[in-house]
């Protein structure tokens, strides 16, 4: 990829990425957002790591945690926002310039908030962090416009709406044209079921950014590896 362009891949591999960071590297991205992998500083894999190299990861335990898996031309810097209880947010600036939220919104042991509730009040927060042309929000949000709930005011759509605000735009919904809640290419099967299809995974980024292609893995390659597929973003920076 060129300096202009870039390829970003965003996967909930369902735990165990060390035994499928080889499939996943096919997509040779610049950036893996990987959700519910293990931490690689306490992996007792020399390939696993080795393969990590640039990285920054998060999470609540060990071996169930959010990383950032970046190539050895781009730089990764944490930003130690204040998340208190939230979960599970990785804030970073990618090569000294752009911030990249990337995410994995969990319950967290809300009774009111849990989800894209997460997310909402991160939002309410920290909102300056996304503020930016350039700025990114990659993850799982295990959510979708069609869960969402008449007397709620953090609602998928309030939270998409939000994002827009600050001129994140969800790449696959403006490369396919298609509206919140009505995608026909899910990134998520309950159970590994394919007869209950969800579309749950997300990256939306700001207006520098053009979306030249948007790729979504196949159910046959990968309901193997984990219950969401991978979903490929290829951009190219625009001033």
């Amino acid at each position: 990829m060129t300096k202009e362009s870039l390829r970003i891949v965003t996967w909930n591999c369902n735990g165990a990425l060390r035994k499928k960071w080889g499939r996943l590297s096919t997509f040779k991205a610049d950036v893996y957002v990987v959700q519910e992998c293990e931490d690689p500083c306490q992996a007792n894999d020399a390939a696993y790591t080795a393969w990590c190299g640039n990285h920054l990861w998060t999470g609540t335990h060990k071996n169930k945690g959010i990383g950032v898996f970046a190539s050895s031309h781009l730089t990764l810097q944490a930003i130690p926002l204040d998340l208190g209880r939230l979960e599970l947010f990785l804030p970073c600036i990618v090569n000294s310039d752009w911030p990249l939220l990337a995410t994995w919104t969990k319950k967290a042991n809300s009774p009111n908030f849990g989800y894209i509730g997460q997310l909402w009040k991160f939002l309410q927060v920290h909102r300056p962090f996304l503020a930016h042309p350039r700025a990114m929000l990659i993850g799982d949000l295990n959510s979708n416009t069609q869960w969402d709930q008449w007397d709620r005011w953090w609602n998928h759509s309030d939270v998409v709406r939000e994002l827009s605000e600050l001129g994140l735009e969800s790449c696959y919904h403006r490369h396919y044209s298609e509206v919140q809640g009505k995608e026909t290419r899910p990134t998520f099967f309950l159970h590994r079921n394919a007869e209950k299809p969800y579309h749950i995974d997300y990256g939306f980024t700001g207006r520098q950014w053009t979306v030249r292609k948007v790729e979504v893995g196949a159910n046959s390659d990968w309901l193997t590896e984990s219950d969401h597929l991978p979903l490929a973003f290829d951009l190219e920076r625009s001033e």
